[in-house]
């Protein structure tokens, strides 16, 4: 089994609509007529959460009608807010069938189609035109993927000139070994961490210019802090991530939260221009 069969069978959950969906009625949403904030407790899935998201979105500098790539668009929480927010079009690929699915009927309730559209493809070959978009980003996808050399050379291939991409990862900071099960990988096979350096001059090598680095350790830190307190106060929360991971989904979280705050790992966010 390839690395990205394995990374696809790693997020696969088997029956992802339907949870998601009984967690929205739980919650007492409407999910006929749904919204991007009804679903970012659950789709913005990745340590910084919306709050994350919401500069990102900032540092694309996005205009009304630019066309946006997402690398490795997951169930589409981020998309789905852009789309929303800066009226944009936007295209996502994903590894993972599962996660196609659920993010086109996800934001078919959400009333976005019309702005968004998924693919199932490997972000190491984009099956996109060059010069096909106006900006690109990923969100915590260069986790999964080995060969970073071929994937920012192929988002170059699609952005038009001078478009910007943002790159928002997870990156080793510090020299400890990580503990599995991760967040993105059950074991070390399929995880492919890596340093800001690295990312700088891998973006380097495929035709980007870097304008900012950003991290967003702190921003994660006391989001991270605040839901703990409010589930020790409350009870766990009817809508999170968790439901996208499954009966892990609480080691895993322990496991990158305890990486984080130890200094071993750090959410960063890359500006780049092609």
């Amino acid at each position: 089994m390839s690395i990205e069969e394995q990374v696809a069978r790693h997020y696969t959950h088997g029956s992802l609509e339907k949870a998601i969906l009984a967690a929205l009625i739980a919650a007492g949403k409407d999910i006929d007529t749904l919204t991007a904030s009804d679903l970012a407790p659950i789709d913005e899935f990745h340590l910084g959460w919306l709050p994350a998201t919401i500069e990102l979105g900032r540092s694309l500098r996005i205009e009304p009608q630019m066309h946006l790539l997402d690398v490795g668009c997951g169930i589409g929480g981020p998309a789905r807010y852009l789309a929303e927010t800066y009226e944009c079009r936007i295209t996502g690929v994903d590894l993972t069938d599962e996660f196609v699915e659920v993010a086109r009927a996800l934001t078919d309730r959400c009333g976005l189609d019309d702005r968004i559209d998924f693919h199932q493809a490997s972000a190491l070959a984009l099956p996109f035109d060059e010069g096909s978009f106006d900006a690109a980003y990923m969100i915590h996808v260069g986790m999964n993927i080995e060969d970073k050399h071929t994937l920012f050379a192929e988002v170059w291939r699609v952005l038009k000139p001078g478009g910007r991409f943002v790159v928002y990862d997870i990156m080793r900071v510090g020299d400890a070994p990580l503990n599995y099960p991760m967040p993105w990988a059950m074991n070390k096979e399929t995880s492919f961490v890596e340093t800001p350096g690295f990312y700088g001059k891998t973006l380097s090598a495929a035709g980007f210019e870097t304008q900012a680095k950003n991290s967003r350790r702190d921003l994660a830190i006391k989001i991270v802090r605040e839901m703990q307190a409010k589930a020790a106060a409350e009870g766990p929360p009817v809508l999170s991530g968790q439901i996208i991971m499954g009966p892990t989904a609480k080691q895993r979280l322990a496991n990158a939260f305890e990486a984080l705050e130890n200094g071993i790992i750090e959410p960063i966010e890359i500006v780049a221009r092609a």
